[in-house]
């Protein structure tokens, strides 16, 4: 008996002493680290800016904005490459519109940054009239990629947006939680798209309106034209109803909205 109680003890003690050295090593292995790291940086970034008439830059008067996107092939340091397209077009050919208009520049070899455009609104907002309430953002190509990830990251910033033959990451969307997802589901989404386009295919857009309605945004729609190709933009950017459709909405507007939606939401699943 004596004999199987030492067998028994050494027995135990080989275990924890394997279990202590198998720690041990993973603990030699593996480490638990922390990196940190302060970085300073300097943003830029050169812009064209359209005042609607009779603005005031200190009238009590706030005006609405679009935040415009170019695509890739308007990238560099020429800024008149900005209004070959959209919007900063339109303005150069003679029309107005009830808006601020402030279309930036990506630089060459880039693409749109959501630290970059974040901190060009603030300085907007700040130096000008605006009316925070009713900031769009629209965008193509890799403006229109540009336009859903800055409006997926900050929903709660745009009344509503209009990605024009873009794209993205869907994960982000599928992801997104807490009071972001929140102001993503009252974000009203109008996506355009040629049928035909080989440059970004029409799926790009088709899975992110997916994503979109999966996480249960209240407004979100996709234009797709049968015949279009890549210049999905010119007959966009030439429909007055896309800039009526901005101005039906405001942040403040959506929220009452979503608020309406989720109490239905919650009696129906009651019942």
């Amino acid at each position: 008996m004596q004999i199987k109680r030492f067998v028994a003890i050494g027995a135990c003690t080989l275990v924890a002493a394997t279990a202590f050295s198998q720690k041990a090593s993973e603990e030699l292995m593996q480490k638990q680290q922390t990196f940190k790291r302060k970085i300073t940086r300097t943003m830029t970034a050169n812009y064209l800016l359209y005042m609607p008439p009779g603005y005031q830059a200190k009238g009590e008067k706030k005006w609405p904005l679009i935040l415009f996107l170019h695509g890739a092939g308007q990238r560099g340091t020429n800024l008149a490459e900005v209004a070959v397209h959209g919007p900063p077009k339109l303005v150069r050919q003679g029309k107005e519109f009830p808006f601020l208009i402030v279309s930036p520049q990506c630089a060459e070899g880039e693409a749109w940054s959501n630290d970059v455009l974040t901190n060009l609104l603030d300085h907007v907002i700040a130096k000008y009239a605006v009316d925070t309430n009713r900031i769009y953002l629209t965008g193509l190509s890799m403006g229109g990629f540009g336009t859903l990830a800055l409006g997926i990251a900050q929903p709660q910033r745009f009344a509503a947006i209009a990605p024009i033959c873009g794209g993205g990451e869907k994960i982000r969307i599928l992801l997104t939680d807490g009071k972001r997802k929140e102001a993503l589901k009252n974000l009203p989404v109008w996506a355009f798209h040629g049928a035909k386009d080989p440059v970004v295919l029409v799926e790009e857009s088709e899975r992110m309106v997916a994503a979109l309605k999966k996480i249960g945004c209240q407004e979100v729609k996709l234009t797709v034209y049968p015949e279009a190709q890549h210049d999905s933009w010119t007959e966009t950017y030439d429909n007055l109803a896309l800039y009526d459709w901005f101005l039906q909405h405001d942040l403040k507007s959506n929220a009452e909205k979503g608020k309406a939606a989720a109490a239905t939401e919650k009696r129906t699943a009651k019942n």
